[in-house]
């Protein structure tokens, strides 16, 4: 006969419960820069409603069109760590259905999972810094 294969789900729910606890972090992660890109589209389109002669205009839009493309990056690299998560998730699950060692699988999933939330905060931060250098408090 077979061994009972509630166990097994029950040490599963156990290993996944850190990737999920990722996961809602990550989520969380890309909210974040979903406002921020949001935030930089609409200033966009309040500078794109002004002269184009005005030089501070285009240095202006310049640097909101480059950090646009950094957070698009990094939400890119964020998107993909959370689709990682998901896939560990989800070998986690089907390694004991179907006995099968995914071990292997899901060390490469999840490390790939880190270095692409790595690269996405990383380009976050680059994000922050062009934003902060570009402040001109008290200026006009």
């Amino acid at each position: 006969m077979n061994e009972p294969f509630i166990p097994d789900i029950g040490h599963v729910i156990q290993l996944s419960v850190a990737p999920v606890f990722l996961l809602s972090g990550v989520g969380i992660t890309l909210t974040v820069l979903t406002n921020r890109l949001a935030r930089i589209v609409d200033r966009a389109r309040v500078l794109e409603a002004r002269p184009p002669e005005e030089k501070r205009v285009r240095e202006d839009l310049a640097n909101l069109s480059r950090r646009a493309s950094l957070v698009n990056r990094a939400l890119t690299l964020c998107t993909i760590c959370a689709l990682l998560i998901c896939l560990v998730i989800v070998s986690l699950f089907v390694s004991p259905m179907f006995h099968l060692d995914l071990s292997g699988v899901i060390a490469f999933l999840f490390i790939g999972a880190m270095a692409a939330y790595i690269g996405g905060l990383v380009t976050f931060l680059r994000e922050i810094f062009v934003a902060t250098a570009s402040l001109r408090i008290g200026h006009s």
